[in-house]
């Protein structure tokens, strides 16, 4: 669920003042703000005002919903260089990537708010010239809306909850990651410097103690985006409460590269899915399966890219810091049982691991049996593989299943796209994509841009029109003329002669 606080942050109290959640900066370890640690007392009052104000936000309608989220993002738009650096200081990432996802997230904001009545306004059920319609079907608000957000995409990630539930006409309480707490309340102050006296948005902080009492509060539906274990404890907790759940886990995957692939292109994106933000995004590629007549000059173009890489804290660095000391470790472990077992590393090595920074680490003959190929993906680390043909390609994409992670995706770089369908049939995933890896927003169900998201927060009511009844089925009128009708009609329809 929330992160524990492993490293950036720290909870602490003392005598008679209230628990205080501090977050850091994890390159330099300097204080980047103090927030509260909220109780589940405090989160009572936050969803009781929630709803109040979201019965005047579904009252107002689409078109006024859409102005009031259109000023919000030209707010959000206007802050972007303080937006940035803060996204930078709480997560390490380079500026060039925190512009980037403020950017992504305004987007979908702006999506979101255009987009909503088109996808959740009543319409026919039935095409509009049918002979005979059944009715219309429409999506209401389902009322409070609680965001459980991550640290690794602290504003793209928990936009495309909040702007799909608030275009749906819910408000939205939304607890942010304890590692990114100041994200969280500069979004939300954002919205209040708008809108002071109606909280449609609000922001509450803490811990995992903080996240257990949100979903514990009965609001109507939770959105989480993290990791296995933590949508299990979600899971959990909203079934005590009775509470539906939005859970996302996008997780970084497999590539394929066949024998008629761009090499160079195929090698820039796997370097690129797998060490974007020091290998903490949620989406991208951890191993390659590479044709065996063009794995040397692959791992070869790999091996070159990766070594240009250069992490740290200064404008020029590609990517920064791990963010959880924990993450360190296990890259730490996985890489020591790669190497224990066969696997030989053609750029870095356990020495590569230098906290808070680990430098680009490509691997290859690793077993699959090995922790670094069966564990959950972390930090900068690919591992390269050579496979006979695309069976036995498919086959060991397939064999890798993590307990509780739904089905990795697989990009696959060959220049016949056409057999890729083919191919694909035997992958268990249920994402592939062609010449390209996968990224956060194309990937899960939150993925940008994608009316079932709109729909996630709104709940389906159809009306049935009851001009056109049914001649025979519609009364307890038992003339024997309406059963005679009823059989004739019935061997009309199915063709029964006899």
């Amino acid at each position: 669920m929330a992160e524990s606080a492993q490293r950036r942050t720290a909870a602490h109290s003392g005598a008679h003042r209230p628990k205080v959640l501090t977050s850091y900066d994890p390159r330099t370890g300097e204080t980047v703000g103090d927030y509260a640690v909220m109780g589940a007392g405090e989160l009572t009052r936050t969803v009781r005002s929630a709803r109040t104000a979201q019965q005047w936000w579904a009252t107002i309608g689409f078109d006024a919903r859409k102005r009031w989220l259109l000023d919000w993002k030209r707010s959000i738009a206007r802050g972007t260089r303080e937006l940035v650096e803060l996204i930078s200081s709480e997560t390490g990432k380079p500026r060039m990537d925190a512009a980037i996802e403020v950017t992504l997230a305004v987007e979908q904001l702006d999506w979101a708010a255009r987009r909503a009545e088109r996808v959740l306004q009543r319409s026919p059920r039935t095409p509009r010239f049918a002979r005979n319609p059944q009715g219309a079907i429409g999506y209401l608000p389902l009322g409070v809306v609680g965001v459980l957000g991550p640290w690794h995409n602290p504003v793209l990630t928990p936009m495309n909850s909040i702007a799909g539930a608030m275009a749906a006409g819910n408000a939205v309480v939304f607890k942010p990651s304890e590692l990114t707490p100041g994200v969280g309340v500069w979004l939300a102050d954002a919205w209040t410097r708008l809108s002071p006296n109606q909280p449609v948005l609000q922001v509450v902080t803490g811990d995992s103690s903080t996240a257990a009492a949100l979903c514990k509060t009965r609001v109507d539906r939770i959105s989480y985006s993290g990791s296995a274990a933590g949508a299990r404890e979600v899971t959990a907790l909203c079934a005590q409460a009775g509470t539906p759940v939005t859970l996302e886990q996008s997780v970084r995957g497999a590539m394929v590269v066949q024998v008629d692939a761009r090499l160079d292109t195929a090698a820039a994106a796997a370097v690129y899915g797998a060490m974007a933000h020091a290998g903490q995004q949620p989406a991208g590629v951890h191993r390659v399966y590479v044709a065996d007549s063009v794995y040397e000059p692959f791992l070869a173009l790999v091996a070159e890219q990766a070594r240009r890489l250069r992490p740290g804290a200064d404008r020029r660095a590609t990517y920064g810091p791990m963010t959880l000391d924990t993450s360190i470790d296990v890259v730490r472990r996985q890489v020591r049982d790669a190497l224990s077992r066969g696997g030989r590393a053609v750029v870095g090595s356990l020495e590569s691991i230098r906290e808070p920074y680990i430098e680009p680490i490509v691997l290859t003959d690793v077993p699959d049996v090995s922790t670094a190929v069966t564990g959950e993906p972390t930090g900068p680390v690919l591992i390269v593989s050579r496979v006979a043909d695309m069976d036995e390609a498919a086959e060991r994409v397939n064999a890798v299943e993590r307990i509780g992670e739904k089905p990795a995706p697989v990009a696959v770089f060959t220049r016949d796209v056409r057999s890729v369908p083919e191919f694909a049939q035997q992958l268990r995933t249920e994402l592939v994509t062609v010449n390209a890896t996968p990224v956060y927003g194309v990937s899960g169900p939150g993925r940008i841009r994608d009316p079932r998201m709109l729909r996630e927060f709104a709940r389906a009511q159809a009306i049935s029109d009851g001009r056109y009844r049914d001649p025979v089925f519609s009364s307890f009128d038992n003339n024997p003329r309406r059963l005679r009708m009823a059989r004739a009609l019935f061997r009309m329809r199915h063709r029964v002669w006899r």
